[in-house]
């Protein structure tokens, strides 16, 4: 992905990215139950990288297995590319912690941009001192083997209720997280920029004492004055 549209979309909020994707028939793009941690709230743009768990199996989450320099979860806190996403499946269980503190330590140096997911955090407190980004469904005490097993890296994922694909754009603020397929990524952040443009026209026009019917959409009045306001310069008043 383009360094370009990865900045311009960083310039727009993730409600703006699910409104050009809605008008693109992408509806099922907002993940439900994974929420941001930190406070203050980080946003997050950067291609996802996935890991998959699935429902425990005795055999797949033993000890020996667990040691093995090839378990899923290492390779993808070593694996996870600078300034990617790491999107990790939890099955939408967030009673169950798919990394704790010291994994995400690992990635902060590693200069993994940030992990989102929809299960659970370990030591969750410790993890966020960490600085890094963090968006799951909540702090939860039993590590992985409690309840998953691990499948695989770099394939197609669920996570909140979404498909997630390996180099999907993961756009994260206070509102949420949004996946946006990366043959999109640019149309969307060059028409959302615009849409965020004239949204603050509308608002500054509302304050005036403007009604929302013919601001917000705007009818052919409104239309054209917002031309002549952006050929002015974008005047605050």
């Amino acid at each position: 992905m383009d360094k370009e549209t990865l900045e311009a979309l960083r310039k727009i909020s993730v409600a703006t990215v699910t409104m050009q994707l809605l008008k693109r028939g992408i509806r099922n793009v907002s993940m439900a139950g994974v929420k941001p941690l930190n406070r203050p709230v980080k946003p997050v743009v950067g291609p996802a990288y996935t890991l998959r768990y699935v429902p425990l199996r005795e055999d797949k989450s033993a000890p020996e297995v667990l040691g093995r320099p090839d378990y899923p979860p290492r390779l993808a806190i070593e694996q996870a590319p600078a300034s990617s996403v790491l999107v990790i499946d939890g099955r939408g269980r967030g009673d169950i912690a798919v990394v704790g503190d010291i994994l995400v330590e690992r990635l902060k140096i590693r200069g993994v941009a940030a992990m989102v997911s929809d299960g659970g955090i370990r030591d969750c407190a410790e993890a966020l001192k960490s600085d890094l980004p963090l968006y799951a469904a909540g702090p939860a005490a039993p590590a992985s083997i409690g309840g998953h097993s691990a499948a695989d890296i770099g394939t197609p994922v669920a996570c909140g209720g979404v498909a997630v694909f390996p180099g999907d754009i993961i756009c994260a603020d206070g509102d949420g997280v949004v996946v946006v397929p990366q043959a999109l990524a640019a149309e969307v952040a060059r028409d959302g920029l615009e849409q965020e443009r004239y949204e603050r026209f509308a608002k500054m026009k509302i304050k005036e004492g403007r009604k929302v019917p013919g601001v917000y959409p705007p009818n052919a009045e409104t239309k054209a004055e917002y031309e002549k306001w952006v050929k002015k310069g974008e005047p605050k008043k």
